[in-house]
């Protein structure tokens, strides 16, 4: 089960954007020669689905057969290598370029009505004044909320082309008195950056949430505003980072090393070998560093861990990263659909791939992190050097000569075990029914009120056993069974997720990561590895 502690819930979001964890887009371009690729119209796979169109008894969606057959194709090569429809395709590249067309905000439907949930700085929806608590009632004057709303619907209202305008009537969630606002669609920006704050007087705290064409701004950005709060020293946590471009993790890389050190290099058969090297422009290259991993840290995460680690240049720690070495290439398909194709494998400085096997097949691939847990991995650093690509001698060595291990993913300096009370099953199933902010929603917004900031938030608020007991009733609307041994489990936890949530309500991603990290047993040993 992914660690719910490293993730903001966005299931409902005004932009949904899954991606697929291990995605790494090289920066060849997205065609070869200029041209948009498709296949031929004689092949056997052209010539079936032609067949089945013609002939078949009954009625068929013929796109939807030949996104299959052609994912079907893909997958026989690696598992990723994929085939994207246009809507999705459209959504990874959005999130990948750090931008889309829309309102800028996120909700929660609740009651069968849109309470906001976030507001995107600088978007239109901030720009004209809406506010997180308030719900949508109606939508160009017509009844919005009580219509049996659904994410596909909300998403094609409020979602459109630039320049395009949306008119709606919002009430606050205890009101009834109705504002008119008449929005303007524009670009909505989406960083890279999940939270940035200082974790002690000297220590700052980064998140980087993707590596997109973006991640390197949002970066310097944060950086320099935490210089100014004292920064000397690092933390930089990649955790539940599943990837993005590959010249983003370059680039990023590039901000810690000194110039010329090589930080990743790729090749293929059909691509020659492609060194990547640090220049002279990165803006923390001696200060002490520690970056966080764990088994959701994927593709350009690794790349940029594996070259910190090779490199001795900063102390990895968490638990062994994804183990995804391969690098896609995205080739549109003229309808707006595309193809991730892999076409070469990185290696990190040592020389090591750290891409894990995947002779199994695909569905074994992907129980891959299962597996771990099944065998204690992610609880016992004994039981990860245990498995078979450890047990034999490893030729790779970073700088200073420690054995560093390939065929796997990054294996951390620093093992740190996850923590069973925020990984249980009904601290998830509470996280995905969205049951933490609909609580904010329905009975914290007064209190949080009383706070004039989320410093003064963070020092003075603490959710009581009352809270916590009010919340689990509340909860039991919905989740009608809980174990009551797991209960008593997760109860810290509930508490800290409640306070975190309730924080992100009022205050954003910034003050929820420094909520729910106030008792992060991965942080607090990072903070002392270079303290």
């Amino acid at each position: 089960m992914k660690n719910a502690a490293g993730i903001i819930f966005r299931s409902l979001i005004l932009l949904l954007l899954g991606v697929a964890i291990g995605l790494l887009i090289s920066d060849y371009g997205l065609t070869r020669n200029g041209l948009n690729f498709s296949f031929a119209s004689d092949n056997k796979v052209s010539k079936v689905i032609s067949l089945i169109k013609d002939n078949y008894v009954d009625s068929v969606n013929v796109d939807s057969i030949e996104g299959v057959s052609v994912n079907n194709v893909l997958q026989n090569l690696d598992p990723h290598s994929l085939y994207f429809p246009p809507q999705q395709a459209q959504s990874v590249n959005e999130r990948l370029e750090g931008s889309f067309n829309g309102i800028g905000l996120e909700y929660q439907l609740l009651r069968d009505t849109l309470f906001i949930t976030q507001i995107y700085p600088g978007g239109p929806a901030a720009d004209a004044g809406l506010i997180a608590g308030e719900k949508i009632v109606d939508v160009d004057k017509k009844k919005f909320s009580g219509t049996h709303l659904s994410v596909d619907l909300v998403n094609k209202v409020l979602r459109g082309d630039a320049g395009s305008e949306v008119q709606l009537s919002v009430a606050a969630s205890n009101n009834k008195t109705l504002k008119q606002f008449t929005i303007k669609r524009g670009p909505v920006n989406l960083s890279s950056l999940d939270a940035a704050y200082m974790v002690a007087p000297t220590i700052g705290y980064i998140k980087i949430n993707k590596f997109a064409a973006t991640t390197d701004d949002d970066f310097r950005t944060a950086f320099i505003g935490l210089q100014n709060k004292g920064l000397k020293k690092l933390v930089l946590d990649i955790r539940d980072n599943g990837g993005g471009y590959l010249s983003a993790a370059t680039a990023l890389a590039d901000e810690f090393l000194k110039k010329d050190k090589l930080i990743v290099y790729t090749k293929g058969i059909h691509e020659e070998r492609k060194d990547y090297f640090a220049t002279d422009s990165g803006m923390f290259q001696n200060g002490k560093l520690a970056v966080l991993i764990d088994e959701y840290s994927a593709s350009a995460s690794e790349i940029l861990a594996g070259a910190l680690q090779d490199l001795d240049r900063a102390t990895i720690i968490g638990r062994r990263s994804f183990g995804k070495g391969l690098v896609q290439q995205q080739f549109p398909l003229g309808d707006g659909s595309a193809v991730n194709l892999t076409v070469a494998r990185y290696y990190t400085p040592s020389g090591r791939s750290i891409q894990k096997s995947y002779k199994s097949g695909v569905e074994n691939y992907h129980n891959e992190i299962a597996e771990r847990m099944r065998k204690g991995e992610l609880f016992s650093e004994q039981n990860n050097l245990n498995d078979s690509i450890f047990k034999k001698a490893s030729p790779y060595r970073t700088l200073t000569g420690r054995t560093v291990f390939s065929g796997g993913g990054i294996m951390p300096d620093i093992f740190v075990p996850a923590d069973t009370s925020k990984n249980t099953a009904l601290i998830e199933d509470l996280t995905n029914k969205q049951l933490f902010t609909a609580y904010v929603i329905d009975r914290l917004q007064p209190m949080l009120n009383k706070y004039t900031s989320a410093n003064n938030f963070e020092k003075q608020f603490n959710v009581s056993d009352d809270e916590c007991d009010k919340f689990v009733m509340y909860a039991s609307q919905t989740i009608k069974e809980m174990d009551s041994h797991e209960l008593l489990v997760s109860r810290p936890a509930i508490k800290t997720y409640l306070k975190a949530f309730a924080a992100r309500f009022k205050w954003g991603d910034n003050a929820y990561f420094e909520a729910l990290n106030s008792d992060d047993i991965t942080l607090k040993k990072a903070v002392e590895a270079i303290n």
